[in-house]
């Protein structure tokens, strides 16, 4: 009997140890279901690229906020070797450290959606992501008006 006619098969590869399997397939050795569905590889493969994404905006959100964190204790120690006095209240910092954090949860965030998908797409009970699409979108638009604030804030001030 042919492992494709059982309804079931199980992908092994000549030279690779099961842990690696494990961890390149994610599917702990467990025989996968027939392929019925034609588009099934399709939609696993759109969930992949969808969870990427994710990890490139979380990443560059989480670079983006270092930058912004690094930039201010760059500049008060200038300002001190200068001999200048360094008044500055700190908010960049913290608007760097949300910053990062922000990104390391919309990591999070991907990686459960794209759980959450795939446990969908393996039982044929896909439903469209819900609101975390809105409160991300929120959060970080809510996060670009604080930027631009702060900046039109430090120019009015520094005349």
């Amino acid at each position: 009997m042919s492992p494709l006619s059982s309804g079931t098969h199980k992908k092994t590869f000549p030279g690779v140890s099961a842990l690696m399997q494990k961890l390149w397939n994610n599917n702990g050795g467990v025989s996968m279901p027939d392929i019925s569905n034609p588009n099934r590889a399709r939609d696993h493969l759109a969930n992949e690229r969808t969870f990427l994404a994710w990890l490139r905006t979380g990443v560059a959100t989480i670079v983006f906020g270092f930058a912004i964190g690094r930039f201010s204790i760059a500049l008060r120690e200038f300002l001190k070797l200068q001999g200048h006095e360094a008044n500055t209240p700190g908010f960049t910092t913290w608007l760097g450290i949300i910053s990062a954090v922000g990104g390391v949860l919309l990591i999070l965030a991907g990686l459960m959606r794209y759980r959450k998908t795939r446990l969908q797409l393996e039982t044929n009970t896909f439903q469209p992501a819900g609101y975390i699409i809105d409160l991300v979108s929120y959060l970080l638009g809510l996060l670009g008006l604080i930027l631009a604030g702060y900046l039109a804030y430090i120019e009015i001030v520094s005349r």
